[in-house]
């Protein structure tokens, strides 16, 4: 009886500990990107912005888009108000931890409505929750199309430029 209740006791608290088993940071920044993809997806403005740090930073693919998380909300909502975000599924992820495992970088190529597009950004654990620091979305162009591209949008940069060059 005495080797039952062992056996038993044995087999809970094993069972137990393999259930509260921590996952790895970058299976946890995995799950944060996840969850934040899936959130602009269903529209979800209070999930999506929760998962960004409050000092983060959001720059899009238009050269102008290079907000602080304020602006980034203010300029989104709309989108998430009427029900339609934008949709990123995961490609392919690539994620790399600092050496305190405090700080991480990735890299993503993403499906989205704009074809491929790359996400690459900084994430950082803050209190015991890994966020969203720095986010930067591009469109990839593949290489054979670069002129095409670059000349499709020649006026637009050439004015963009004198105006920086001004200020």
């Amino acid at each position: 009886m005495k080797k039952l209740f062992l056996f038993c006791f044995v087999s809970i608290v094993t069972a137990a500990d393999q259930s509260f088993a921590q996952t790895t940071p970058k299976e946890k920044i995995t799950g944060l990107l996840e969850n934040w993809h899936q959130a602009a997806a269903r529209a979800n403005y209070k999930d999506y912005f929760s998962l960004m740090a409050n000092e983060s930073v959001f720059i899009g693919t238009d050269p102008t888009e290079n907000w602080n998380k304020q602006e980034f909300m203010e300029w989104s909502k709309p989108f998430f108000d009427r029900g339609k975000a934008w949709s990123f599924l995961t490609l392919e992820r690539n994620i790399f931890l600092g050496e305190a495992e405090e700080l991480a970088w990735f890299d993503e190529l993403l499906d989205t409505q704009m074809g491929i597009c790359r996400g690459s950004g900084v994430v950082v654990e803050e209190n015991g929750e890994w966020k969203i620091k720095h986010y930067v979305l591009s469109i990839a162009i593949p290489n054979e199309n670069v002129d095409a591209v670059t000349s499709l949008k020649a006026e637009f940069d050439n004015k963009l430029i004198s105006e920086l060059r001004s200020q």
